[in-house]
């Protein structure tokens, strides 16, 4: 708990630091200029023209539809009562090349689509201290992207597109090559990904709801030393990848209803070094998948209703699984192969059917989280069929008594008889 209250203070401070310094910048040097009808400026791009560093522009209510609009300068552009920035699906939208700039409060529709150049609703060019905050952007190729940007903060925004295919549509926060961000309190639906991050690095993804997205809730690649706490990842195509990644804290998320095929609460490949703690694995066709894991801490998390509340491949070693509930899975763990590296201990299996004499809260007898029926449907998915059949029992059954297939070394030595406290 002192690691998530470090790192969420530090956040804290972060953010009101850099959203302070911007703030101090344009009160003490600049002047405020309207846009809107019967306001200084009929458009926005005529604003930005006669605007000078850290001018503050407000942008009144109404429909702008000026193509795409470059921020070249430091400005605090600002909506009031939400005016509308119209691409007509022709062009990227908001194109901010400038540092210490915050886009405060629009609506951002419409933006063009192609696959080439990666149009944004707002798109962030090599630039540090911008944030984006309070926007609603709609109906967007990409919702907001930063690439090679630092010190940024996106916070607040509601981001929504209606993709169907996810090769027709882009990711609702895409940050590339990027440092130091804070992704805060957003609202991301309908895109390819809800959040994704590739060569990100000490940033940190903090109370964000990522929902119905056609791949992912998140994907990371390739970003090491970052953070992501309290958000919660439902009903996305699968719900969070992390991919060739070290030292990343996950921390107090939510990965609710990722059902199909391929689905998974979090997938987890190869990453090493990493902390996941206290987190919630509800309703998923597998609640975290492991493939190519070394060192990973899984502490004080909840299994509760998934397929598999975890699938741990041959290919991972020296992660230690510790302290969580196993509940109400169909299969609590499972493996391909027989050589285990990894360690199980004091964690709470609801099939678990020992006994404690000296009422200690842990099983006298260790307990064998792997079942033979899990094994064969491993090798062979059409024989779920047989789930819950007299012949899977007998199967289970057997192992149990006289085990000869599953690794004897899978193997949780003090189970606990109740669940913890999370």
């Amino acid at each position: 708990m002192d690691r998530i209250k470090q790192v969420i203070d530090k956040t804290k401070r972060q953010t009101m630091l850099s959203i302070l310094s911007i703030v101090f910048a344009f009160i003490a040097n600049g002047k405020t200029i309207t846009v809107g009808q019967n306001k200084q400026c009929k458009t926005i791009h005529q604003a930005i023209k006669i605007a000078a560093t850290f001018d503050t522009i407000e942008i009144h209510e109404g429909l702008y539809k000026e193509g795409n609009i470059v921020v070249d300068k430091s400005l605090y552009i600002k909506g009031i009562n939400k005016p509308v920035l119209d691409g007509e699906k022709k062009f990227e939208i908001l194109s901010v090349k400038s540092n210490f700039t915050t886009i405060d409060g629009l609506i951002v529709q419409h933006s063009g689509y192609a696959t080439l150049d990666d149009p944004g609703g707002i798109k962030v060019y090599d630039s540090h201290h911008v944030n984006i905050i309070n926007n609603t952007l709609s109906d967007n190729f990409f919702g907001v992207y930063i690439q090679y940007g630092q010190h940024c903060i996106i916070k607040n925004n509601n981001i929504e597109a209606f993709g169907v295919e996810e090769q027709q549509i882009g990711n609702g926060i895409h940050c590339w090559k990027s440092d130091s961000l804070q992704i805060i309190g957003n609202k991301i639906t309908g895109h390819r990904d809800g959040i994704y991050f590739e060569f990100v690095k000490g940033s940190i993804i903090w109370r964000n709801i990522s929902y119905k997205n056609i791949r992912y809730g998140l994907h990371f690649m390739f970003s090491n030393d970052d953070a992501y706490i309290g958000n919660i990842f439902k009903n996305n195509g699968a719900g969070v990848s992390v991919m060739f990644t070290k030292n990343v804290k996950m921390f107090n998320n939510y990965f609710i209803d990722n059902w199909g095929d391929a689905a998974y609460g979090l997938l987890l490949k190869e990453i090493s070094d990493s902390y996941i703690f206290n987190n919630r694995f509800l309703s998923n066709t597998s609640g975290i998948y492991m493939e190519g894991t070394s060192r990973i801490k899984v502490e004080n998390n909840s299994f509760n209703n998934n397929g598999w509340g975890m699938k741990i491949q041959a290919s991972c070693m020296e992660n230690n699984i510790i302290n969580n509930n196993f509940k109400n899975n169909t299969f609590d763990v499972s493996t391909n192969g027989s050589l285990v590296l990894n360690v199980f201990n004091k964690n709470y299996w609801d099939k678990y059917e020992g006994y404690d004499l000296n009422k200690d809260n842990i099983g006298d007898v260790a307990y064998h989280p792997l079942s033979l029926f899990s094994i064969i449907v491993e090798n062979n998915a059409s024989v779920m069929l047989l789930y819950q059949s007299f012949f899977a029992m007998l199967l289970d059954k057997s192992e149990k008594v006289i085990p000869s297939l599953t690794p004897t070394n899978f193997i949780d030595e003090q189970p606990l008889m109740h669940p913890i406290l999370l």
